[in-house]
C-alpha cells in the first residue's frame, strides 16, 4: 500500500494512460460502428472525470516525484482542471458532429486522452526532460487529430502543416534544451535556476538557450511569429477538433511556459521578459488586423486566439504573482467563451452539410433568436465589452502590466482590443441587422447546453456576489506556487 500511495502525485495520469489503452482494446474488439465510437467516448468522458476526481483528491501540499522532475502544487491543480473540463466538453461536442460524416471512430477518444496525458504532464513538468516527453505526447496525438478527416484533403494537409512546422519548434526547443544543459551541467528546473541567479544574466550561451526554448513554447501557444500554422490547421481540422485545439492544448501550454520561466529562469526576468513583450506586441497586432478580412469562422478564430495569447503574455510580462493571477483567471475564462463559440460554430448546419462562412450568419435572429443571443453574448465577451467576463479577463492583466510599469505595453493592448472589437461587432451585425439567409437546421442537444452554459458564465460570472472573490481567490493562490 505505500508504493501505491507514493504514485498518489501520478494517479491524474496514471487514470488517463491506463484509460486509454483499455478503451484501445475495447475498440479494436467491437464492430467498428457509430455506435461503438460513441460507447468509447463516453467512457473517455468518464475517465477524464475520474482524473479530475484524482487531482481534486490530491493532498494540498506541494509534491515532488522522481527527484522534482514532476511537480504538482496548487498551480498544476487548478490548471489540470481546466485542462480536463475543457478537454472533456471539446470530446462531448465531437460526438454529433463526427457521427454526421460518418467518422465517430473509437480512435479519437483515445487519441484526446493520450494528448491530454501529454498536457498533464506538461503542467507538471520540473524537469527539461519531462518538459519535452509531455509536450511530445501531446503533440503527436495532436498532429494525427488534425488530419482526422482522411477523406479530406484540407484536413490531411492542415495534419501536414501542423506536423512539419511542429517537428521544427521541438528541434528548436531541443537545441534551446541542450544550450541550457551545457552552460548549468543539469536538465533539473531547479538546479537551472541556482546557475542562473549565479550570472545567467552575463551567459550568452544560456541566454541563446532559454531564446530557443521559448521559440519552441510560443510555437504550442501560436504566439506571433510562430503562428503560422495556426490559421490553416483552424480551417482545415473538424470543428470538435479545433475546438480541443483552441481550449484545453492553449491552456496547457501557457502552464507549461508559466512553470518554466518562473521555476527555470527566475533569476532571469530581465532576459525572458523582454521576448515576452515582444511575443505579447506582435500577437495582439497581428490577431488584431489579420482577422478584420476573414470570411471563414473558424480561420477569424484562428486569429482570434493569437490575439487572446498576445493578451494572456501581457500579464505574464509583469512577472508578478498578480501578473500570474491575472493569466490564470484570462486562461479560465477563454476557455470557456472558446468553447461556447466553437458549440455555436458546429450548431452552424443547413440540409445539404455544415457551413463556416460568416455571411450565412446573415440574420440569424429572424431564425433562432435564443442561439443568435447567445453568439452575441460570446462575441462581446470576447471583445472586452463590459460586464462579460472577457472584460474582466483583460482588465485582471492590464492592471498587473500598470503596477509592473508597463504602460507602453498596456496602451498598445488597449489600442489592439478595441481594433479587434471590429470583427466580434461585425458578426453581431451580420446576426442581428442583415438580410436573413436560408435557416440553420434545429441546435442539437450537446451543442445547445454547452453554448447556453458558456454564454450565462460569460454574462454571471462577474455579476453573482461573492463569485469573482472566489475566482480570483483561486487563482492568486495558484499562482503563490511560484518565486517572484
Amino acid at each position: 500500500m505505500s508504493q501505491i500511495a507514493s504514485l498518489a502525485p501520478l494517479f491524474p495520469e496514471l487514470t488517463l494512460a491506463i484509460g486509454a489503452m483499455v478503451l484501445l482494446m475495447i475498440g479494436v474488439f467491437r464492430p467498428e460502428t457509430d455506435e461503438a465510437g460513441r460507447a468509447v467516448g463516453w467512457l473517455a468522458i468518464l475517465v477524464l472525470v475520474l482524473a479530475g476526481a484524482m487531482v481534486v483528491l490530491q493532498p494540498a501540499e506541494a509534491m515532488q516525484m522522481f527527484e522534482g522532475a514532476f511537480v504538482v502544487d496548487g498551480f498544476a491543480r487548478l490548471m489540470k482542471l481546466l485542462v480536463l473540463g475543457g478537454s472533456a466538453i471539446a470530446l462531448l461536442l465531437a460526438f454529433d458532429d463526427l457521427t454526421d460524416i460518418r467518422q465517430m471512430k473509437f480512435e479519437y477518444p483515445v487519441l484526446i486522452l493520450l494528448s491530454v496525458t501529454g498536457m498533464l504532464v506538461m503542467i507538471s513538468a520540473g524537469d527539461l526532460i519531462s518538459l519535452y516527453l509531455g509536450l511530445e505526447m501531446q503533440s503527436l496525438a495532436a498532429y494525427v487529430l488534425a488530419s482526422y478527416r482522411r477523406d479530406q484533403v484540407r484536413s490531411s494537409e492542415a495534419g501536414l502543416k501542423y506536423f512539419v512546422l511542429g517537428s521544427l519548434a521541438s528541434g528548436m526547443l531541443l537545441y534551446g534544451a541542450s544550450l541550457v544543459y551545457g552552460f548549468t551541467g543539469s536538465t533539473s528546473f531547479a538546479t537551472i535556476a541556482s546557475a542562473a541567479s549565479e550570472g545567467g544574466s552575463a551567459n550568452i550561451g544560456l541566454i541563446f538557450g532559454l531564446v530557443f526554448v521559448l521559440v519552441g513554447i510560443a510555437f504550442k501557444i501560436s504566439a506571433v511569429p510562430f503562428h503560422m500554422w495556426t490559421p490553416d490547421v483552424y480551417e482545415g481540422a473538424p470543428t470538435p477538433v479545433v475546438a480541443f485545439f483552441a481550449s484545453a492544448t492553449k491552456v496547457a501550454s501557457m502552464a507549461l511556459l508559466i512553470r518554466l520561466i518562473f521555476n527555470a529562469f527566475p533569476g532571469m526576468t530581465p532576459q525572458w521578459q523582454q521576448i515576452i513583450v515582444f511575443l505579447a506586441i506582435a500577437s495582439m497586432l497581428l490577431g488584431s488586423f489579420a482577422a478584420i478580412g476573414q470570411q471563414n469562422i473558424k480561420r477569424l478564430m484562428a486569429y482570434s486566439s493569437i490575439g487572446h495569447v498576445g493578451f494572456a503574455l501581457v500579464g505574464l510580462a509583469a512577472a508578478s504573482q498578480e501578473g500570474t493571477q491575472g493569466v490564470i483567471l484570462y486562461m479560465a475564462i477563454y476557455l470557456v467563451m472558446t468553447l461556447g463559440v466553437f458549440a455555436c460554430i458546429s450548431a452552424m448546419r443547413r440540409s445539404d452539410g455544415p457551413t463556416e462562412d460568416i455571411s450565412d450568419l446573415a440574420g440569424l435572429a429572424q431564425h433562432n433568436l435564443p442561439m443568435a443571443f447567445v453568439f452575441g453574448a460570446l462575441m462581446f465577451s470576447l471583445a472586452g465589452i463590459p460586464p462579460f467576463a472577457g472584460f474582466f479577463a483583460k482588465f485582471y492583466v492590464f492592471l498587473a502590466a500598470i503596477n509592473a510599469g508597463l504602460y507602453t505595453l498596456t496602451v498598445i493592448a488597449v489600442l489592439a482590443s478595441v481594433i479587434a472589437a471590429y470583427y466580434y461587432l461585425r458578426i453581431v451585425k451580420v446576426i442581428f441587422f442583415d438580410e436573413p439567409k436560408e435557416a440553420f437546421l434545429p441546435v442539437r442537444s450537446k451543442a445547445g447546453v454547452v453554448m447556453t452554459v458558456s454564454a450565462i458564465l460569460m454574462l454571471f460570472a462577474f455579476i453573482v456576489p461573492y463569485l469573482p472573490a472566489s475566482l480570483i481567490s483561486v487563482a492568486d493562490a495558484a499562482a503563490a506556487s511560484f518565486r517572484y
